[in-house]
């Protein structure tokens, strides 16, 4: 596929200069570096995830964190519990 592209003086040159010291054509220097800085980019994988908690002491082990509707279940049942019954709707 021919594609034209634009640069500037400075790289021109540094392209040409690098192309004729490997022996290379500017048009295959041009594609062997962009082959090269593809595959790089493609083998980075993206930072290990680590999960950061705060407070508290530690997992509890009466929630199961598969079961996020038990969690706000159980928060519900402690936030009416401080409220009192009489402010609970029928």
């Amino acid at each position: 596929m021919r594609t034209t592209i634009s640069l500037e003086d400075r790289l021109a040159i540094q392209v040409r200069r690098e192309a004729a010291l490997r022996g290379l054509s500017v048009s295959r220097f041009i594609a062997n570096t962009l082959d090269d800085a593809l595959k790089k980019r493609v083998s980075v994988e993206p930072p290990a995830f680590r999960l950061v908690t705060v407070e508290g002491n530690g997992p509890r082990p009466e929630f199961n964190i598969d079961q996020p509707r038990a969690l706000e279940v159980a928060e519900d049942e402690a936030r009416l519990q401080g409220q009192g019954s009489s402010d609970v709707a029928e």
